[in-house]
């Protein structure tokens, strides 16, 4: 990200900053909004279940963005002994990567709409707002699908197992997940491309999205 600004493309980077600031905010108002509707009020009464970024962002997480292109949004609190269903956080989890799913989907196919119309160019203007916004958000629901550490995958994945290995499963992530995310991260900022088949799936997948 930090590279944009060095290049002088000032407008690129704004671009993608704030499509991350606003893919992150509905990733979170999604774990927010499920948990709610499955009987928990936890993020409700925390203030969570907002479309304002405000309540979202993580001004480090942000800061992470600008600097090493990783970054976070503050996760949302939840209570599963408020939820009726087993299945119920697991739901939470795949809300929020689900919403940035839904979100690739509707601007990719307003692009394509807009570009078959001839009123919008994808490496220009409003075309190129939807171009990345599709691209940043298939990319954050796939990297959050990834079943390690914090991320939503894990809670997903667990969930998936037989019970024993469920249990496994979460007691190995407790303790090593989180590290093995970390490396993997630091890896990537080392140059090491290990998130490239993640990037190259996201671009794949945009055109399977694509009905219009």
């Amino acid at each position: 990200m930090i590279s944009l600004l060095l290049q002088g493309q000032v407008t690129l980077f704004l671009l993608i900053l704030l499509a991350i600031a606003a893919s992150l905010t509905l990733h979170e108002y999604g774990h927010a909004r499920s948990a709610l509707a499955l009987g928990d009020d936890t993020a409700l009464k925390a203030g969570r279940v907002s479309l304002n970024p405000a309540v979202h962002l993580d001004p480090l997480g942000m800061l992470m963005v600008v600097l090493v292109g990783f970054g976070y949004a503050k996760p949302v609190p939840i209570n599963p002994q408020q939820m009726q269903r087993a299945w119920a956080p697991a739901a939470v989890a795949a809300a929020g990567p689900g919403m940035n799913l839904l979100l690739a989907v509707l601007c990719v196919n307003a692009l394509a709409w807009g570009v078959g119309q001839g009123s919008l160019e994808p490496r220009d203007g409003l075309g190129l707002v939807l171009l990345v916004l599709a691209q940043i958000n298939i990319l954050l629901a796939l990297f959050n699908l990834i079943p390690l550490g914090p991320l939503d995958g894990h809670y997903i994945f667990s969930w998936l197992l037989p019970p024993p290995l469920a249990r496994r499963y979460d007691e190995f992530n407790w303790r090593y997940g989180s590290w093995l995310f970390l490396g993997l991260i630091v890896l990537s900022i080392a140059g090491v491309p290990v998130f490239r088949a993640l990037t190259q799936l996201s671009s794949w997948l945009l055109r399977f999205l694509t009905f219009v």
